[in-house]
């Protein structure tokens, strides 16, 4: 009886596959069979990009007469550890049975390539079709549906491509500058960091990433505070009075003075004196008084970028530890892929949401959870996610983001407690767009005073309170600023009463303030209850952690805190969903940064930064986040069919060769 052939990328999930197809036969040495199946599963890799000693003995050395090394035709080997497993895979491709072959790798680059090398070294008879298996989530009826709807591999050759390359390219510059800069500074480095001998490994997107956090932490460490100082008015009747700040404009008297530091402070705290002293007995008035309703929707869902920086932030892990813990809720049914850049979902999948969110009802026995899907369900809020900015199909490639399946369950309990947390963390991402939006008043008014001269001063204050929280009923505890208000504003860190600890006040005050702004009139007089001198100063940037530079590595290096710009750049970053972790533990494991274990902060090594500078020295380019962008956009291009592999080939190999003659006259 003619049988079909599936391969899997691990042990685990050809069970899964094997549940699904209804497969109860034993299982066999390295794969499962029935009357009409067999499922055998690669173990991750089991082929592997040979070195350049493999090509020719000599190349054991490094020699700067042997470099660049170019391969013209590329050799690849089995992994000796895995070779069972090769072997018995190939065995099974051979079999005279075997009529149609399933490729059900991880559906992604990586996965695509994974397989793709073990059937290049498996060389099947070409007669044999071989389909591919593309998948979202591991449920039963997501396994069936990929199979049922498998298409011939040849429509992910592009991707294979990419895939290829890909490795290429990172073996191509990590091997040949990795050399170079040895050979060249070796020595030197070496003897600065009190070694006998030293190496140098350099990677497309490891030393991108290694300058990041090097030029981060020179400017923390070069920065120097400056001191300003601010004015604050009292404003109002004496029991019930408001805070607003002075800041410059063209109306100002100090209208491009030299004596302010930004357009809200002064430099030196004799001239900010002499400026209040100014003010006294001056008549205020209210010139502008402008009253609105805001309304915030819930942020969208999770990518893997997200979802890393968010359990960095929470639970303190590295990114690597993440996307494992998710890759096993993956496997165990529980959520969809993992590893994807998307944070929309699909049309098709918006149509079907409400599976996923019966089966979180019935399935998952969690108090806080059950709560916010029955007040769903008493306030018929809807389900209708197609005009909402949560689906767009143009945004997605691969796979949609990172949402509860609704299934699993029955795994649950066994799982770790870190694990269930996360998962929480997801469920209420994802049920969160499904509630109105928080609402929020807000007041803002303007106070202008008569100077000399007839010139104007102008302070401005503002209120904002939440009046429904909409959303915020499920993700206030990841938002605790969400309700806060503040009558004064300014970033920098102000020592007298803008630091949180200081200013706060209770609930019932903060309304209190807003329905003082709201009482206001535009036109009217004011009392000026008293001005005051607010020391301040500025504050350098945040170091990295390992979530947030994740974000970072995304976004290009520009570690963009607000959501609807980071996507509107989504497609510019270094690396890919999934090598973003493994890249930062490779830098820790090689001693050029180090993580703290408490607070997941990064900072380079004495090592890391000497590194830095003999890259910065030599070919300065690779620590340009824009320059590793863009080759993983031509990579991305490639999987497009909108760039040919020969093309992308010939710029990487021109790039090396023009690299080299450069560092070789300059050494």
């Amino acid at each position: 009886m003619d049988k079909k052939l599936l391969i899997t990328e691990k042990p685990s999930v050809a069970m899964e596959f094997a549940k699904a197809l209804k497969i109860k036969t034993n299982r066999k040495n390295g794969y499962l069979e029935s009357d009409e199946w067999i499922i055998t599963w690669c173990v991750g890799h089991l082929v592997t990009m040979s070195y350049p000693e493999k090509y020719d003995e000599k190349l054991k050395f490094w020699r700067l007469d042997t470099l660049p090394f170019i391969p013209e035709k590329w050799k690849y080997e089995i992994i000796p550890n895995v070779a069972n497993q090769f072997n018995i895979i190939k065995d099974l491709i051979h079999r005279d049975d075997v009529k149609l072959i399933y490729n059900a790798g991880d559906s992604g680059r990586e996965g695509e390539y994974i397989q793709r090398l073990v059937l290049m070294m498996a060389k099947p008879n070409p007669n044999i079709k071989i389909k591919r298996v593309w998948i979202d989530s591991q449920t039963e009826e997501e396994i069936l549906r990929g199979i049922r709807e498998a298409k011939d591999m040849s429509e992910y050759d592009s991707l294979s491509d990419s895939a290829y390359l890909r490795a290429k390219e990172d073996y191509l510059i990590g091997i040949n500058f990795s050399r170079l800069l040895s050979i060249i500074f070796g020595r030197r480095l070496a003897q600065s960091i009190n070694e006998d001998k030293a190496s140098i490994s350099v990677g497309r997107v490891m030393t991108c990433v290694l300058g990041m956090i090097v030029e981060r932490e020179r400017e923390i460490r070069n920065f120097k505070k400056t001191k300003y100082y601010k004015i604050i008015g009292d404003f109002g009747e004496e029991k019930s009075f408001f805070k607003a700040e002075w800041k410059v404009n063209e109306k100002s008297l100090l209208w491009e003075s030299n004596k302010l530091y930004n357009e809200n402070g002064f430099k030196k705290e004799e001239d900010a004196k002499l400026f209040i002293k100014n003010l006294a007995g001056k008549r205020a008035k209210i010139s502008e008084l402008k009253k609105s309703k805001q309304k915030e929707n819930a942020p969208l869902l999770f990518n893997l970028a997200e979802i890393q920086n968010e359990c960095t932030k929470r639970f303190k892990i590295k990114p690597d530890e993440t996307l494992d813990i998710i890759q096993n809720l993956y496997e165990k049914k529980l959520v969809t892929y993992p590893r994807t850049d998307a944070r929309v979902l699909s049309s098709a999948i918006a149509k079907e949401i409400k599976k996923n969110l019966n089966g979180i009802a019935k399935g998952y026995k969690n108090e806080e959870i059950q709560g916010y899907i029955k007040k769903m369900v008493q306030e018929n809020y809807s389900t209708n996610l197609l005009k909402t900015k949560y689906v767009n199909d143009s945004k997605i490639t691969d796979h949609y983001a990172i949402i509860p399946t609704g299934q699993g369950y029955e795994n649950f309990e066994k799982l770790p407690d870190l694990q269930k947390k996360i998962y929480q963390v997801i469920v209420k991402r994802f049920l969160a767009i499904f509630y109105p939006p928080a609402e929020y008043s807000k007041v803002q008014v303007t106070i202008e005073l008569e100077n000399t001269q007839e010139k104007v001063e102008t302070f401005f204050a503002s209120g904002k309170v939440c009046i429904k929280q909409g959303y915020l009923e499920i993700l206030k505890s990841f938002d605790k600023k969400a309700n806060k208000q503040s009558t004064n504003s300014g970033k920098d860190v102000d020592k007298s009463t803008i630091s949180e600890e200081k200013s706060q006040k209770n609930d019932d005050d903060k309304e209190n303030d807003l329905e003082i702004l709201k009482n206001l009139k535009k036109g009217q007089d004011i009392e000026v209850q008293n001005y005051e001198l607010k020391e301040a100063e500025t504050s350098p940037l945040s170091r990295y952690n390992s979530g947030s530079i994740i974000l970072a590595m995304e976004n290009a290096g520009k570690l963009i805190e607000e959501e609807e710009l980071r996507e509107q750049i989504k497609g510019a970053g270094i690396g890919t969903s999934a090598t973003r972790g493994e890249i930062i533990k490779k830098l820790e494991k090689i001693k050029y940064m180090q993580i703290n274990s408490k607070t997941q902060i990064i900072t380079p090594t004495k090592k890391g930064e000497y590194i830095y500078d003999i890259v910065k020295q030599s070919m300065p380019d690779m620590l340009n986040p824009k320059l590793t962008a863009s080759w993983e956009k031509g990579l991305d291009l490639v999987a497009k069919r909108e760039i040919k592999p020969d093309v992308f080939m010939d710029k990487l190999e021109n790039y090396i060769k023009s690299k080299f003659n450069r560092l070789v006259v300059k050494r």
